[in-house]
């Protein structure tokens, strides 16, 4: 008998396990409104990108923007940074990323997202988190008035969006909500 109970405890706290994961699906309004969060944090992006890459910002107003747009990420996340001029895509951490984008050699920049919509419905995970996946293109423009140099492409992206359930302390009170990272940023194509 005695050799059954940590099978019985393991059967028990696996049932516990799918019990407790079943109560955090998500319902259709909730998800309505974290679909919206995750879209509005992309579009954040979007605009600290434009400020970073401009060479009419500040260094410690960029600095500040950086640490800004890194907040919305997960650890670790990576972004791509293609050419039409190479084959090869480079993927940079974030931060890094940002850093690279910052000291770009043109006289101006201009970066634009545009078309940011989803590709992919959210979809639970076996760790409890919720996976989707955003498309943006991004039209970038360089130019280096001393020597006439313009390069401009599009690039399509997909981002990897996280959902997973959080909680704060408010008033001495455990509240619990759902938050909306962002993930890695792939390159899927890169044109003139």
């Amino acid at each position: 008998m005695k050799k059954y109970i940590p099978l019985f405890l393991l059967v028990f706290l696996a049932s516990a396990t799918i019990t407790l994961a079943q109560t955090d699906n998500i319902s259709p309004a909730r998800k309505q409104a974290i679909d919206s969060l995750a879209l509005e944090k992309v579009k954040d992006l979007s605009k600290y990108i434009s400020i970073i890459g401009s060479k009419e910002t500040q260094f410690s107003e960029a600095n500040r923007v950086m640490d800004r747009a890194e907040e919305l990420f997960a650890p670790d996340a990576e972004m791509g940074v293609s050419s039409i001029n190479r084959k090869e895509i480079a993927y940079y951490k974030v931060r890094r990323y940002f850093e690279r984008l910052m000291a770009l050699n043109y006289d101006r920049v201009n970066i634009t997202w545009y078309d940011i919509h989803y590709i992919s419905d959210l979809e639970r995970q076996p760790d409890g988190r919720y996976v989707g996946v955003i498309t943006v293109y991004q039209r970038f423009e360089g130019t280096s008035l001393e020597s006439g140099l313009n390069y401009r492409d599009t690039t399509k992206k997909d981002i990897t969006i996280y959902v997973e359930k959080k909680q704060t302390q408010i008033a001495g009170r455990t509240i619990e909500f759902w938050d909306v990272m962002l993930g890695d940023i792939r390159v899927t194509e890169t044109s003139a």
